[in-house]
């Protein structure tokens, strides 16, 4: 698990505020906060929310200890009002939100975090860091599951993320329908299926390919992947069905023109006798790469550094912003930064074939429910006490049946307008 408690993830200024109002006598004063995002990043048709089952563990866990406290006291973040306030700190608030695997579009109240003031705006740094990372590598994932038409995903790329970030993004990419993960701590953690190849440094070890073929054969058996281009790949196809026999269950390959490489790679499996030995591709594939291998005979992707830095979208671009005080909307006028105060209610409207039409948001009020709406928002924290979260399985058959429900345009890859609009609706 991570040494960096959930605590030590509050800004500096959050602090300065809560000092600030404590001493004015304006902390204890009842606000509501929501997380949404004002556009989605460039190309986008829809977000995807992830992060909230790990987001709601670290609020249950969230206290400061006492070096932590004498730590922000010593550097003069806080007085000691404000060190004798976190020495107590537990939210007791309520926290409501759209489901892990739902959608979201720009102006979607997300999450809604209900309380006093302090308590809720020392959350702020710790709710957007998760759920900013994990909503665009979910996003990106559920891409690449589009693109690959069916085909199976195996998320491999640890290596180039934080390594926290790492277990993260395979969380996010699992739920986003990916159904392997090389992360071991992941497998761990939250019972993702795990899988692996060798790399070219095995190969490299011994005095030739077949040696390393069959070294790793050996080990594991014919149920195995091997790597077959580190030096020819026709020539380290052979040499894998020589060693492992028509029985291997699959090549990998890295590199190369991979269209034109899988074409031939299954032929030459075909001719060999290996009809049944699937062709694993990798090397830096994102959405758009995969696409372009839908016609070839690719039996599975995988993917690392696109996956785990949401494909060129490592943010989902998600806010925290203030909405109400005492039960009276505030707004933030900023150009281009304005919100609309009061506390959220959202529904996806459909048509009776279970077509999504539209997001209907309604600010201080519930919304004109028609016969096929589903209300997006479910409780996740009552005064406090967290509520029973869905398993991570039900959360990734949740966001297959929302990819299913919205309009095929909203599936394509290339930039159009959200998959489903939003309109907010005054209240009724």
């Amino acid at each position: 698990m991570s040494t960096l408690r959930p605590a030590l993830l509050t800004d500096h200024y959050e602090l300065t505020m809560v000092g600030a109002a404590l001493r004015d006598g304006t902390a204890d004063r009842r606000c509501v906060f929501e997380v949404f995002s004002r556009r989605l990043p460039t190309g986008r048709r829809y977000g995807v929310v992830a992060g909230t089952g790990r987001l709601i563990e670290m609020i249950r866990g969230f206290r400061f200890d006492p070096a932590e406290i004498d730590f922000l006291r010593r550097t003069g973040v806080v007085d000691e009002r404000a060190a004798q306030w976190l020495a107590d700190y537990r939210f007791t608030g309520d926290i409501d939100g759209y489901a892990e695997g739902e959608l979201f579009f720009p102006g979607s109240p997300i999450l809604t975090v209900s309380g006093t003031f302090a308590e809720c705006v020392v959350l702020e740094t710790l709710v957007l860091s998760v759920l900013n990372h994990d909503c665009a590598v979910a996003a990106a994932a559920a891409r690449m599951v589009t693109a690959a038409r069916g085909r199976a995903l195996i998320e491999m790329g640890s290596r180039r993320a934080h390594e926290e970030a790492a277990v993260a993004a395979a969380r996010a990419a699992y739920l986003a329908g990916f159904r392997f993960t090389s992360n071991l701590a992941a497998g761990q953690r939250y019972g993702i299926p795990t899988a692996g190849t060798a790399a070219h440094a095995f190969t490299l070890l011994h005095d030739d390919e077949r040696a390393a073929f069959a070294s790793q054969v050996a080990t594991l058996g014919k149920d195995t992947t091997l790597l077959v281009d580190t030096y020819d790949i026709a020539q380290g196809i052979r040499n894998a069905i020589a060693v492992a026999g028509p029985e291997l269950r699959a090549v990998r390959i890295d590199s190369g023109d991979l269209a034109v490489i899988a074409q031939q790679s299954r032929e030459l499996l075909d001719s060999l006798g290996a009809t049944e030995t699937k062709i694993i591709v990798s090397g830096d594939l994102d959405e758009y790469a995969i696409a372009a291998l839908a016609a070839e005979p690719v039996d599975m992707y995988g993917a690392g550094t696109a996956v785990v830095t949401g494909s060129g979208a490592p943010t989902a671009g998600l806010v925290y912003k203030l909405v109400e005080v005492e039960g009276r909307p505030v707004v933030k006028r900023s150009e281009h930064k304005a919100t609309i105060g009061g506390r959220k209610v959202a529904v996806r409207r459909h048509k009776p074939t279970g077509t999504a039409t539209e997001e209907v948001i309604v600010p201080q009020g519930v919304p004109d429910r028609q016969p096929n709406d589903r209300l997006l928002q479910h409780s996740y924290v009552v005064s406090g006490e967290p509520e029973t979260l869905p398993a991570l399985e039900e959360s990734r058959d949740h966001l297959r049946q929302c990819l299913i429900s919205i309009p095929w345009e909203g599936l394509k890859l290339s930039a159009g307008d959200p998959a489903v609009p939003v309109t907010v609706v005054p209240a009724s």
